[in-house]
Formats: C-alpha cells, structure tokens, sequence
C-alpha cells in the first residue's frame, strides 16, 4: 500500500458514518502518516465548509490540515476560478459554499452573472430556481456541487442537490457540469497539487456509484472497502473495474 505517494478517501462510508468514526480507517490513516503520507480527503458533502471538516475529523482522532480536504463544494470553486478567472456566479447553496466561493475571490451576483452554481439548499424556493432559470438561458454556465438526487435523514430519504438541478437543466435544456463524484474534477485538481503520476494515485471508497467511479474514470487504482454503501457482490456484478476489494483498511 504505501508504494502509492498520493492516497484519496472518501468520507461519510470510508471513514467515518454520520458521527462515528470507522477504527480501521483511522488507524490505517495513522499508519499512512506514520510513513510521511498525509492523505486527501474527498467529499460530494458541500454544506460543511474544509474548517469544519477538519475539525470533525480531529474530533475522531484524525489530525490533517485544509490543504488535504477536497469537498465537491471547493472543486466547484476551484472548477469556476481555473474556467472563468473573472466569473460573477448565482449561488444556491449553504454559506459554507458561499465561502469557498469567495475564498478564490469570485464574485458573488443576484443577477448578470456568467455562472450558475447550484449546491444543497433546504431554503430552496421557487423564486430561487427561476433566477437560476434565467440566468442560463441569458448565457451563464450552469454547474452544480454533486448529481445525488437524494440523501438519508432520521426522515428517510430526501431530496438532494441533483434533483433541484435535474430541475434547471430540464427547463433551460442545458446540461449541468457536475464537479463532486463520479466527475474526475476533484482527482485532477489533487493530482495538479502534488505532481503525481496516476501510477502513484489510489481512491479507496465504499459507493461505486461516485467513488469507485470517479477513480475508475480517472485511470488510477481504485479499492473498494466494505464499509459503507455497496456491498462486494454488487460491485462485482457492475463489472466495474475496481483493483481491490477489502473488508476493512486493516488488510492494507
């Protein structure tokens, strides 16, 4: 395992579920930064800003800085910023997207803007979503933190960001840019940090739909853990090219 120079995990599944941590994995990340190999953390999560991330994973005894925290949020940003350095962006979204948005220095607008970014958001409104509406069809590029069209609650399943936007892009007839998994966009925003060669890279998550998907899509070695989501079995039966399959982080 520790021939690979540049680690990815996924979160909520991988590493810890909702609030509790997973040991395995928090001694294997022990064991990764034992060996001078700080590891990234990948997240669709963009309600949490990278400051609170990080210090929901210290709660759990996992000490890491921002730097190594992608969430699907902060690629949007850095999506937008690298694609249109002058953007005036439409958010839906939480504050903490907000945040990453203005900490690359994009310019947030109600209006006249060149880019659309839609996030989870529980005030959503229909006033919302016809400002999002307009401003594609007037030529802003539409993008979005994450397809999940739905997410588990104490409730049951609800709504996710992937509806709302399955919303817009249904109305405008224009296809979203999606920047969470399965999309490769957080993988190769890691891999432009560090310089690594996709021989040196590996994801290990547990939800084929977007993890194992978007390392598979990337071309880097891709390990499924039976942690979260997806069982072996039905990993197996997509065909989908995944390298390894372990029970938990404590065989690698």
């Amino acid at each position: 395992m520790f021939n690979y120079k540049t680690v990815c995990l996924d979160l909520d599944g991988t590493v810890y579920r909702g609030i509790e941590p997973i040991p395995e994995a928090v001694r294997f990340i022990r064991r990764l930064q034992e060996a001078g190999i700080e590891p990234f953390y990948i997240t669709n999560n963009a309600s949490m800003t990278r400051t609170q991330l990080r210090q929901k994973l210290a709660g759990f005894g996992v000490i890491t800085t921002e730097e190594f925290i992608y969430t699907s949020g902060m690629a949007a940003a850095q999506f937008v910023k690298r694609e249109l350095p002058d953007a005036k962006v439409f958010v839906i979204g939480t504050a903490a997207l907000r945040e990453e948005l203005e900490t690359v220095g994009l310019e947030l607008v109600e209006e006249g803007s060149n880019a659309v970014i839609m996030g989870i958001d529980k005030d959503i409104t229909y006033t919302k979503l016809a400002t999002a509406c307009l401003e594609v069809r007037a030529g802003a590029k539409l993008i979005a933190t994450n397809p999940d069209h739905a997410f588990p609650s104490h409730q049951g399943f609800l709504p996710g960001n992937g509806a709302f936007v399955k919303l817009v892009e249904f109305s405008t007839e224009t296809d979203a840019i999606f920047c969470g998994k399965p999309s490769s966009i957080m993988l190769e925003l890691i891999q432009q940090q560090t310089g690594a060669s996709k021989e040196d890279m590996v994801l290990i998550g547990d939800n084929m739909k977007t993890d194992l998907l978007a390392g598979v899509n990337f071309g880097i070695d891709t390990i499924h853990v039976n942690s979260g989501v997806d069982r072996p079995e039905t990993v197996q039966a997509s065909a989908m090219s995944v390298s390894r399959y372990i029970e938990s982080m404590d065989e690698l």
